[in-house]
């Protein structure tokens, strides 16, 4: 890893010298995102965050200057839903969430737990962690996402039914503590019925497990105000640490696949009257309005339904199946043309130029590079309550920048340099295909 050592026109690498003051890309192009892209810009970086963009900024003295001609700043991309930096999380899964994975390191392996006799039991659930205490810096794949121009990430937790709660954080840092950004970002839920012969173990029973742990949330929360307001001859509520991490998510992360998922999920958000953020979303070019009309966020799998490389060929797959594979990149386009709020997130897909080439085959499929652009960078921001801080190229902002010579929708993107809390790192260069050539 390059530590923020910067060169002249990518030039001399000046190893001995002081860190300059300030930094200054000159003569660029800059993509906004919030506003209209600037033909050719300054944009300098001073103690981590933007202190100034446009087209008529002055280079202060002393400061280091990249000249940007044939150059294009974007605003750094964040993965909307990762488990990046909790090393040894399974990814999320999209839709329906059936995961069951070794959860991230820290978590001290549980007792085999005896049969669910009811809801105060809460098997499958986790609510109480939180991302931000297990983020590790030494997770392999910070680095390879960030060499792709991602330079920040909403990560979670992601076993049982209630997973824990997810911290946004940025891709450098040699402590935990430097990378956050914000936490926590919300509480995932998953649909996984841990092989449970009874409740919860059937759909409908996730469904009344969840429902029913936030109906004692809320039952929670109210001995909690009563006690506290006269306490005196009363029994003081017992601590729950399942229910005070239920209490302290922002909003609810609810998984929806399919057309019929996405119905489910915004009757039950309204339900349990929740801020709600859909994930999976394939099927959304089914139900683009009624989505619209709920007014929920989605965050869009890129990670597009295919044939698994060893199913029967014999195999005769259904309509629906072939249509879905065929039309879930067009989710995006018809998102966008509805006016749905979402955002991309990699769903799995480790290697993040796979991310890239699934971000084009939306374009491809009749999305905008402006609102692909977008569903990398601000609406991601905007969707968790970080807008104010992320996903877009404004003074006062944190510097998370990618610098690329020519688009970077591009088939082969060419990252220059990425920006991360205004440090400067070298993409390193993908790993050589396995002997042989195996893919």
């Amino acid at each position: 890893m390059t530590r923020f050592f910067i060169s002249i026109l990518f030039g001399a690498v000046c190893c001995c010298a002081a860190e300059p003051s300030a930094v200054a890309i000159r003569g660029a192009r800059i993509m906004t995102v919030s506003g209209p892209a600037i033909a050719s810009g300054t944009l300098v970086i001073r103690n981590g965050i933007i202190q100034a963009v446009g087209e008529n900024v002055s280079v202060p003295a002393g400061a280091w200057v990249i000249e940007g001609k044939d150059l294009t700043v974007y605003p750094g991309l964040i993965d909307a839903l990762s488990t990046l930096g909790l090393p040894d999380a399974a990814s999320p899964a999209a839709g329906r969430g059936r995961t069951a994975s070794t959860p991230a390191p820290a978590v001290p392996a549980a007792a085999p737990e005896p049969p669910a006799r009811g809801p105060e039991d809460r098997p499958l659930t986790s609510s109480w962690l939180n991302a931000a205490d297990l983020v590790r810096p030494s997770d392999n794949r910070i680095e390879r996402f960030r060499s792709a121009g991602f330079t920040s990430a909403v990560t979670f937790p992601n076993k049982g039914i209630l997973a824990g709660q997810g911290a946004i954080i940025n891709l450098a840092g040699d402590k935990p503590g430097h990378m956050i950004v914000s936490a926590p970002a919300g509480q995932y839920a998953t649909l996984a019925t841990g092989g449970f012969a009874s409740y919860p173990g059937s759909l409908l029973g996730v469904f009344a497990y969840i429902r029913q742990t936030y109906i004692d949330a809320q039952h929670y929360k109210n001995e909690k105000a009563a006690y506290a307001a006269k306490p005196r001859g009363k029994t003081r509520p017992e601590y729950d640490r399942a229910l005070e991490g239920i209490l302290e998510s922002k909003r609810l992360l609810l998984p929806a696949e399919r057309a019929v998922e996405f119905d489910r999920m915004i009757r039950f958000a309204r339900e349990l009257k929740q801020d709600a953020i859909l994930y999976g979303g394939h099927e959304g070019y089914r139900c683009a309005g009624q989505v619209k009309q709920s007014g929920l966020p989605v965050l869009v799998n890129l990670k597009w339904p295919e044939k698994q490389k060893d199913a029967d060929p014999e195999e005769i797959e259904s309509l629906r199946t072939l249509e879905a594979r065929d039309r879930a990149p067009s989710t995006p386009a018809e998102f966008a043309k509805a006016g749905v709020k979402f955002a991309f997130y990699s769903g799995g897909v480790d290697n993040p130029r796979d991310v890239m080439a699934d971000v084009r085959k939306a374009i491809g499929a009749g999305l905008s590079e402006d609102d692909a652009l977008r569903a990398l960078t601000l609406s991601p921001a905007e969707i968790y309550g970080v807008a104010d801080r992320l996903g877009s190229i404004e003074q006062g902002k944190i510097a998370n920048l990618v610098v690329t010579k020519g688009s970077l929708f591009q088939e082969k993107p060419q990252v220059q340099v990425v920006f991360v809390d205004g440090v400067k790192f070298e993409p390193v260069p993908d790993a050589p295909p396995p002997a042989g050539g195996a893919q």
